[in-house]
């Protein structure tokens, strides 16, 4: 039986990484302070003074939309150190091609040609940043095993999928789809699928709130079976003394997670090898 040190090249990786995420959702952070705060104060001072023209409107709305794309980057980066941190990057370039297009819609002429390409290319991006920010929050719940929560995410963030996909056709296509005579169904459809949405975004988190996580290794009852003639053998052993620190940022993680300590170590050694 053999045992392998935890590479000390893996360990400052990760460490990098995590001190750069930390970081982005820092700025995002003061992203969001500092453009609301900037389009209260224009606000105030623009009805003060009396003088709201076209530009101070243009300014409130760009610290709108600075601080909206900041509320999104925040939901995304909530799972950027999780395995499903694909999602959450995707989600970022969702909201950075939002931002772009929306600053541009803002500050350019909005009687010169090409505006319906612009709008069309920000409220497809915007629908999908929000819809990512949402689907983002609840793959916080991603590593629960009880079935009814895995379920029930799956079926969550299908709903999500559908809801963004019915909101974006119709824009795209210039109101042709659904096309006359379709709209009922499509309606109805669409009204489904968004209450469906709304029921997964309310219902999950709180079943995991109060749904105790299946152990990660199943436990022989009292009725006289060997667990360790039950349980499969491991192929290998790796005993880790932690330091204080690490212990107690573990012991955190795997409460935020609803899991058990060794389930959070394994999840947290997979993706600094990854």
């Amino acid at each position: 039986m053999s045992t392998t040190p935890v590479s000390t090249r893996t360990a400052a990786a990760e460490h990098r990484r995590g001190a750069a995420i930390g970081a982005a959702r820092k700025g995002a952070i003061y992203g969001i302070i500092v453009s609301f705060s900037l389009a209260a104060i224009v606000g105030i001072i623009a009805l003060l003074s009396g003088d709201f023209g076209e530009t101070q409107g243009r300014i409130i709305l760009m610290t709108l939309l600075l601080g909206a794309t900041s509320i999104t980057a925040l939901c995304h980066l909530a799972i950027a150190d999780r395995a499903m941190r694909i999602v959450g990057f995707v989600g970022l370039a969702a909201s950075a091609i939002t931002l772009i297009t929306g600053l541009v819609l803002i500050w350019r002429d909005w009687d010169s040609p090409g505006f319906d390409e612009w709008f069309k290319a920000f409220a497809t991006a915007g629908i999908l940043a929000v819809s990512f920010a949402h689907a983002n929050l609840l793959l916080l719940l991603a590593g629960r095993r009880r079935a009814v929560i895995r379920y029930g995410l799956m079926i969550t963030l299908v709903m999500i999928a559908v809801v963004a996909i019915m909101f974006i056709l119709p824009i795209l296509s210039n109101g042709e789809i659904p096309g006359p005579g379709n709209e009922e169904w499509y309606t109805r459809v669409f009204g489904v699928a968004g209450i469906l949405d709304v029921l997964g975004t309310v219902v999950v988190p709180v079943l995991a709130i109060f749904v105790k996580d299946a152990p990660a290794v199943a436990v022989a009852d009292a009725m006289g079976v060997d667990a360790e003639a039950s349980a499969p053998a491991p192929t290998d052993h790796l005993a880790l003394t932690l330091p204080a620190d690490v212990a107690r940022a573990l012991e955190q993680r795997a409460a935020a997670d609803g899991v058990d300590s060794t389930t959070a170590a394994l999840d947290a050694l997979r993706r600094g090898l990854q």
